[in-house]
């Protein structure tokens, strides 16, 4: 059974991402504690909420210089995807950037809006993969991911898989042991779930 350690980065969206868990058999908890996190088998960085906020409370617990030393799988999702990036154009008032985790490379930017694109992207897209990963194990063309988010990741070699809004925005990363989702799987049906249990297998 997976041991998954939910770091505490302050988003609303952790109820339902254990019980999405716990439903797939594994034991999760939502923790602060580096120690817990280096003893699980896999650790989620979940975000809802700004890129400034989220990484001021993991500062102040101590993490932001320890999350990019864990060794085992682990998976940010929406805001804790792009909090895996160098920095975010989502700051306070006085910044210019917010500095992140700093584990892939780049800048997450505010994403542009059009008469048939409205910022936030809300809805739910379809994933164009580029690169295979495990992650991916059962998903098809055909299966839909649910987004909610205003800012987006550069695109890079970090990308696996992208939607489609108005342009192409990444919608999985990787960099060694670390993945990214921007969707939510928690929120996505049997195709979040399914992604969820890749994750757990790795």
């Amino acid at each position: 059974m997976a041991d998954v350690a939910v770091i505490d980065s302050g988003g609303a969206n952790l109820a339902s991402l254990l019980h999405a868990l716990r439903r797939l058999g594994a034991h999760a908890e939502v923790t602060s504690d580096f120690a817990r996190m280096q003893s699980a088998s896999h650790v989620l960085l979940p975000g809802v909420g700004a890129a400034f906020d989220a990484m001021a409370r993991l500062r102040s617990a101590g993490l932001a210089e320890r999350i990019p030393t864990l060794r085992q799988p682990l998976l940010g999702i929406c805001l804790g995807m792009q909090l895996l990036f160098e920095t975010s154009a989502e700051a306070a008032d006085s910044q210019q950037a917010t500095r992140c985790l700093g584990v892939l490379p780049g800048h997450v930017s505010r994403l542009s809006a059009d008469a048939d694109h409205p910022v936030p992207h809300m809805g739910w897209n379809r994933l164009t993969l580029l690169q295979t990963d495990p992650l991916f194990a059962g998903l098809g063309a055909d299966d839909y991911l649910y987004f909610v988010h205003s800012y987006v990741a550069p695109a890079s070699d970090a990308v696996l898989a992208v939607a489609d809004y108005g342009r192409p925005i990444p919608a999985v990363v990787r960099g060694g042991n670390f993945r990214g989702v921007q969707f939510h799987p928690e929120r996505s049906a049997k195709a979040g779930a399914r992604l969820l249990a890749n994750f757990l297998a790795l």
